[in-house]
């Protein structure tokens, strides 16, 4: 995990790569990524073929790689958003399956106290249910996603805080005024059945209270399944 760079006036600079790739959602190469997530998966991770070694079991969090897509059926659409702290190399994806070059942009943002940000975030929804076993004695709890958006906004009162409580991410929000649509679970029928990623997709605004945290959060990513499309912070 980098460090945030600190800045003058209570700031954290945030500095990574963002690839923008729109792809035709009928090409095989795109399509099977739409059904499977650990094809979407190994897609997304395919642009940063020798940055960390072969089999490294967390390669992704080495290079900071976080990434987001939506899908539009009637124009048979994908853009996919890849965050990076490396540079992405797309030149191996079929030029059947794009409908444009990839972009690539170089983020470089000082997030100060006070600020106000807009955000999107396609997140995994999840809580712990708590268990006990047979003779009453406390287990580990059980994660379970949240399906209906009131228990979404839960998650976000424990991520994002209130006015009266911080939030984990350095950053604050009015659950209340969170929009939150919820989006079709994402599965791997093949290579990693019984898989399965809840998603809702967050917009609102933020209010930044401690600006190293916020950096961290966007460049970390949030919550779980960050290896599947879950996590990324977009702000403007």
């Amino acid at each position: 995990m980098n460090k945030p760079v600190q800045t003058g006036n209570a700031g954290a600079r945030f500095v990574a790569t963002h690839s923008v790739l729109t792809l035709d959602a009928r090409h095989p190469y795109v399509a099977k990524s739409l059904i499977d997530a650990q094809d979407m998966h190994r897609t997304v991770m395919s642009g940063f073929k020798g940055w960390a070694e072969d089999g490294s079991p967390d390669a992704r969090a080495q290079m900071g790689v976080l990434s987001t897509w939506t899908v539009d059926l009637k124009e048979a659409a994908l853009v996919l958003v890849v965050q990076s702290r490396v540079a992405a190399d797309w030149g191996h994806v079929p030029k059947a399956a794009l409908r444009d070059a990839p972009h690539l942009i170089t983020v470089d943002r000082t997030f100060r106290t006070g600020d106000t940000v807009g955000f999107r975030s396609v997140v995994n929804p999840t809580y712990s249910r708590p268990r006990t076993g047979p003779d009453g004695q406390r287990l580990r709890g059980q994660r379970v996603s949240h399906s209906k958006p009131d228990g979404v906004r839960k998650w976000c009162t424990h991520h994002f805080g209130n006015a009266e409580t911080p939030g984990r991410v350095g950053a604050t929000a009015d659950p209340e005024t969170i929009s939150v649509r919820m989006l079709p679970a994402v599965s791997s029928p093949t290579t990693r059945k019984g898989l399965k990623v809840a998603r809702a997709e967050l917009r609102g605004a933020l209010t930044i209270t401690d600006p190293a945290t916020f950096v961290t959060a966007l460049s970390d990513g949030i919550g779980h399944a960050r290896a599947y499309s879950c996590g990324l912070i977009l702000t403007r």
